[in-house]
């Protein structure tokens, strides 16, 4: 079985990061190994929450896995909280990438325009540094605004979409995609970019107006449980928007459903069929 290690915080009560990834890339049917960045009870999007950094416990972890010789056939990274944190996560990727194993950066960081709370510029550089240590990274559009320093715009045509592909392979990673991408009111999906091959891929599906935590860190996961498994990239990513969409479609169609998350859970047996129906390399 194949096994990958996702780098980023887990809050006790909320659907995102690893309480997201640790599930859904399980259920690719791949060993989800974790280490945590930071302790929440619950969270930002919460009114209240506690937080325990853990910046000084990742190295430590490291260490330990290199004594033991371990090794993953993926590493996975979403948010994280500090630059010393992304420091020594890039460190981390320098000391166990390997030729035959995949780095997926989520470049967890700001959404409509903004950046999150408690982030600069500065951080916005140093993520970019980091994702040039990456073989596909999943930003969304303001994400890609401040990576490459540039004014964040609701307004675009697909040629501004490929230019903007172009230059963040330029950070260093190979392949790009960008997410919640959509030229018309009714349709939203993801452009994705293979410099190796000057290649453009646009997949999307229904519209669901209303905005969910963790919808980010859901794509980016299933991308990534499904990339592990085998799954050519393109494929990936139209399995990622499709698990997004429904999980976005039974949590609407849930009267009982809590503010903080998506019903993800209820998709779980639509992505093992999607994992089950594409081909796969033989594990």
């Amino acid at each position: 079985m194949k096994r990958i290690i996702t780098l980023q915080d887990v809050s006790c009560v909320g659907r995102c990061s690893v309480t997201v990834a640790l599930p859904i890339i399980s259920a690719c049917g791949v060993e989800t190994a974790v280490l945590p960045t930071a302790l929440l009870s619950t969270h930002t999007g919460f009114p209240k929450f506690t937080f325990m950094d853990l910046t000084d416990q990742i190295t430590p972890i490291s260490d330990t896995f290199k004594e033991l010789g371990m090794e993953f056939d993926g590493i996975y990274t979403g948010y994280l909280g500090s630059l010393l944190q992304v420091e020594i996560v890039g460190k981390f990727i320098s000391d166990f990438k390997r030729e035959n194993n995949f780095v997926l950066v989520d470049p967890a960081m700001a959404d409509n325009g903004k950046l999150y709370k408690g982030f600069d510029m500065n951080f916005a550089k140093k993520m970019s540094e980091l994702c040039g240590k990456a073989d596909l990274i999943i930003p969304n559009l303001t994400e890609a605004s401040f990576m490459l320093g540039l004014e964040y715009r609701e307004n675009y045509d697909e040629d501004y979409i490929k230019d903007l592909l172009r230059r963040l392979s330029e950070l260093g990673a190979p392949k790009v995609a960008l997410t919640g991408i959509s030229f018309e009111p009714s349709t939203i999906g993801v452009y994705y970019y293979d410099s190796t091959s000057d290649d453009f891929f646009y997949y999307t599906t229904p519209r669901i107006p209303k905005l969910y935590h963790g919808t980010g860190d859901l794509f980016a996961s299933v991308s990534m449980g499904c990339i592990t498994r085998g799954m050519e990239i393109k494929d990936a990513l139209s399995v990622a928007c499709e698990i997004t969409y429904l999980s976005m479609k039974y949590t609407m169609q849930d009267p009982h459903a809590r503010f903080y998350g998506v019903n993800f859970e209820y998709a779980i047996t639509d992505l093992v069929k999607a994992v089950n129906e594409k081909k796969t390399k033989k594990q």
